[in-house]
C-alpha cells in the first residue's frame, strides 16, 4: 500500500482512497447492505481514506458512513465537507461560508458520523459573499477544540487558496482531476506546489467514462445525474470514445484494465496527490485499488498525452 503525505502538516492517506458520494446520490439507485459490504471490504484491504459531505443524499451519505465506522474509527482516515446548503427535500439553497454556518455544520456532521472529530474537513466551494478568512477562522477554532484535525478546500482559485493558507495551514486541496480534466495544471497545481499543500483528486476515472464502461446514454440509468451533464450527450459519448478507447489499448498492453490505467496516470503527477474513485462494487474497489502497481512507461504516457491534445467534447458542468 502506497501512503502520501498531504501537505507539511502530517496528513499521511493511502494513495487510493474512497469517494462514497455515489452510495447516497447523483447516480441513480443504491443498496445500503452493499455498500457497507464495499466499506468493509475497503477497510480489509487498506482503503481507508473515506470522503463525504454533508449535501450527499442529503445528509444520509454520513449516516451510512456512520455505520461503518463503528468499532472501527481510529483506523479511518475521513474527510467531510460543508458549504453548499441543501434542504431536507435535496433542494439546493447555495453556498455558505460564514463562521457561524461553519460551525453548525461541523456540529452536525459530527453527529451524524457518530464521531467526536473529522480527520479533514473541507469547504466544499468558497462562498463569494464571505471573506475567506471568516470561513477559515472559523475553522481554525475547530481545530484548536479538537473537533478537526486538518482543513481542506475544494474547487478554490489559486488566490482564496493562498489567502486561505495565510490565514491557517491548508492541508489538502480537493479538485476534479484526471486525464479528461486536467484544468488545475495551469494555474492551481503550480499553486499548491509553492504553498506545500497536498492534492486530492475527485473522479479520476471521468465520472466512469475512462473505464470504458460508458458507451451511449443508455449505460446510465434514469435519476443519475450524468445525463444532465455536457460531456454525456450522445453526441459528446461518441467523440470522446477516442480517448476511451486510447486507454483501453494501453490497458491490454499491460494486462491492466482501463479504469486501473486512468487512475495510474493520476497516481503519476508530480504532486502529493491521493485519488478518491468511487464505486458501489467490491470487484471495483479492488480493481481501484490495485492500480498503485500498475507501471506506466514513458511511451504510455506520451500516447496518453497525445490523446488528451486533441481535445475533449463538453464542458466539465
Amino acid at each position: 500500500m502506497k501512503q502520501v503525505n498531504l501537505g507539511s502538516q502530517g496528513l499521511r492517506v493511502p494513495a487510493i482512497g474512497l469517494g462514497c458520494m455515489g452510495m447516497s446520490d447523483f447516480y441513480g439507485s443504491s443498496s445500503e447492505a452493499q455498500n457497507l459490504c464495499v466499506l468493509d471490504r475497503a477497510v480489509e484491504i487498506g482503503c481507508t481514506f473515506w470522503d463525504t459531505s454533508d449535501i450527499y443524499g442529503p445528509f444520509t451519505n454520513e449516516i451510512l458512513l456512520s455505520k461503518a465506522l463503528k468499532g472501527r474509527r481510529d483506523r479511518i482516515t475521513l474527510a467531510t465537507k460543508f458549504g453548499v446548503c441543501r434542504g431536507e427535500d435535496g433542494s439546493w439553497q447555495g453556498i455558505k461560508g460564514s463562521a457561524a454556518y461553519v460551525k453548525a455544520c461541523c456540529e452536525a456532521s459530527l453527529k451524524r458520523l457518530g464521531t467526536d472529530y473529522i480527520d479533514l474537513y473541507y469547504q466544499h466551494r468558497v462562498d463569494p459573499n464571505t471573506p475567506i478568512e471568516e470561513t477559515v477562522g472559523a475553522m481554525t477554532e475547530l481545530v484548536t477544540a479538537g473537533k478537526v484535525r486538518y482543513i481542506g478546500l475544494s474547487e478554490a482559485d489559486p488566490g482564496t487558496i493562498a489567502r486561505a493558507h495565510e490565514a491557517h495551514p491548508i492541508s489538502a486541496l480537493q479538485t476534479e482531476y484526471s486525464l479528461w480534466s486536467r484544468d488545475v495544471e495551469a494555474e492551481i497545481l503550480p499553486t499548491i506546489r509553492r504553498l506545500n499543500i497536498g492534492f486530492v483528486a475527485y473522479s479520476p476515472l471521468g465520472r466512469g467514462f475512462l473505464s470504458g464502461a460508458i458507451r451511449s446514454r443508455s449505460d446510465l440509468e434514469p435519476g443519475d445525474w450524468r445525463l444532465e451533464n455536457p460531456r454525456f450527450t450522445e453526441e459528446a459519448i461518441a467523440r470522446n470514445g477516442r480517448l476511451a478507447n486510447g486507454v483501453a489499448e494501453v490497458a491490454k498492453e499491460i494486462d491492466a484494465t482501463p479504469a486501473q490505467v486512468a487512475l495510474a496516470w493520476v497516481l503519476s503527477r508530480d504532486v502529493p496527490r491521493a485519488a478518491i474513485p468511487g464505486t458501489r462494487r467490491i470487484e471495483r474497489l479492488e480493481e481501484n485499488w490495485a492500480s498503485q502497481d500498475i507501471p506506466l512507461q514513458p511511451e504510455h504516457l506520451d500516447r496518453l498525452e497525445s490523446l488528451i491534445n486533441q481535445g475533449v467534447a463538453g464542458n466539465r458542468y
